[in-house]
């Protein structure tokens, strides 16, 4: 598997992740673009003319009203419009192996840093759009973090290992799933992916409710691999709004399980 890194001049966090990357000797190509990456619409075509990349990695800042310190992973995509890049109601490609690796990453690395950053998994949104499989990963809440060299150490060599040890990802037979509901952060979906059973393409969050059939179709066409259930954060739903949703997987003919269900510990 061939990656390729992506950062925006304009982006603190961005550059510091590229200048910890260059002190760690990443062979990986990275390439530098002046807009921000939420925008970068179809830069998986220019980036083919010079390297013929499978996955695309976007080393990026996270901007957040919560002060706490965090390091973030998320997949990309809109489940309704598009206001912050990509386009309407169209996510962008997940390989929900990769995804889980570079968070399990994340987390040892940030643990043997001993950081005081919180690690955490986004549900999915934003741009751009391309055609790609990818990732953001990201450091924030505010220019502090984006700045702190630490930070942006903990990110370059959670890249880097993850990228040499991608070979291990291809025997591990986890369960390809898809998560609902919960809050932005999504605790119970973290908690599920640090664990080996289970290896989670995309989350929509409760504020990205309701979803319709397209945003269901969309969700599993747009999973690398093939799609076996959906986990839904069961108590983050009404009643209501929980039969709904029920009534609109039916036609998946996809397993559901509960969050609390799919938790090993």
């Amino acid at each position: 598997m061939k990656f390729v890194i992506i950062a925006s001049e304009k982006d603190p966090a961005g550059m510091n992740i590229v200048k910890n990357l260059k002190k760690l000797n990443c062979n990986v190509p990275i390439h530098l673009i002046k807009e921000e990456l939420i925008h970068a619409e179809n830069i998986d075509k220019e980036i083919n003319k010079k390297s013929n990349a499978d996955f695309l990695i976007f080393a990026s800042r996270h901007k957040a009203n919560d002060t706490k310190k965090t390091l973030t992973v998320h997949t990309i995509g809109n489940f309704h419009k598009a206001d912050y890049g990509g386009k309407d109601k169209t996510l962008v490609y997940s390989n929900a192996k990769v995804f889980k690796h570079f968070f399990q990453n994340l987390n040892n690395t940030n643990k043997n840093s001993n950081s005081n950053y919180l690690v955490t998994m986004e549900s999915t949104h934003h741009g751009p759009y391309i055609e790609k499989p990818c990732l953001f990963i990201e450091i924030g809440p505010s220019e502090t973090e984006w700045k702190d060299k630490n930070a942006g150490k903990i990110i370059a060599k959670t890249i880097i290992e993850s990228i040499n040890t991608i070979q291990n990802i291809k025997e591990k037979d986890y369960k390809i799933t898809i998560g609902l509901g919960g809050p932005h952060y999504c605790p119970n979906f973290n908690e599920i992916q640090l664990e080996e059973k289970y290896a989670i393409s995309f989350i929509a969050s409760s504020y990205n409710f309701p979803l319709n059939k397209e945003n269901i179709t969309e969700l599993i066409k747009k999973t690398k691999e093939k799609v076996e259930c959906f986990l839904i954060d069961w108590k983050s739903f009404k009643s209501e709004e929980r039969s709904k949703l029920l009534e609109l997987l039916k036609e998946s003919n996809l397993e559901i399980i509960k969050t609390t269900d799919a938790k090993i510990s």
